[in-house]
């Protein structure tokens, strides 16, 4: 319905056919070059499939901190303290999402998918992002792995200050992390409200919809 094509135009990997894409009062639609690569810093994302996210060839600690090759003024002791190296702030980030840091030495195919997922997340936050787009990023993990991913994410948002844009199809997944609700059809907003307002009278019909089918399930 255009949840993820959504995603793609913040990130400006998409243009859009009409209309504009406004980030902190920017139009991305005008950016270009060196402007644009600096306001993909501030917007990073995590995506469904962890595995296609990460280089299958470099060890886990180097596709950590690949986003450094394209912000190479981008300060490295944000993480890791001053003077070390990018290696020594993989490993911080590693333990920040949970892992040791002797998994960066391995390669993605040696990690099971949740370990893979908070790999992903390290990569992610390593610029400290202003805004972190999740795209079904648990979907594709057994119910308690999608558990911890949920709370690692709700952690690191409380500690890093940044806001996130939760896509996904799964009603109790977006009680637990959102605070606003956009539901869409077809490309289109059909409502917008707070989350506490989801099972008001006043919801859209298909919001009702929605809720309905999942209550049944």
């Amino acid at each position: 319905c255009g949840k993820s094509t959504v995603a793609k135009l913040l990130l400006a990997l998409e243009r859009p056919d009409a209309g504009d894409v406004i980030f902190d009062g920017v139009s991305l639609n005008a950016l270009t070059g060196r402007a644009l690569r600096l306001v993909r810093k501030d917007i990073q994302a995590v995506f469904q499939n962890p595995a296609s996210s990460l280089n299958s060839r470099l060890p886990i600690w180097r596709s950590i901190v690949e986003p450094f090759d394209n912000f190479q003024s981008h300060d490295l002791s944000e993480f890791a303290g001053r003077g070390q190296s990018r290696r020594d702030t993989a490993a911080k980030l590693l333990e920040m999402v949970g892992l040791e840091r002797t998994l960066g030495d391995r390669y993605p195919h040696e990690l099971s998918g949740g370990q893979r997922q908070r790999v992903a997340i390290a990569r992610a936050i390593l610029l400290k992002p202003r805004l972190l787009i999740c795209d079904e990023p648990t979907s594709s993990l057994d119910i308690t792995v999608q558990s911890q991913i949920l709370n690692l994410l709700k952690q690191l948002r409380q500690e890093l200050g940044m806001s996130c844009l939760f896509i996904s199809h799964d009603i109790a997944v977006i009680q637990r992390m959102c605070s606003r609700i956009l539901v869409m059809k077809e490309g289109r907003i059909m409502d917008r409200f707070p989350v506490d307002q989801l099972c008001s009278e006043e919801r859209h019909p298909y919001t009702r919809q929605l809720v309905s089918a999942f209550m049944r399930e």
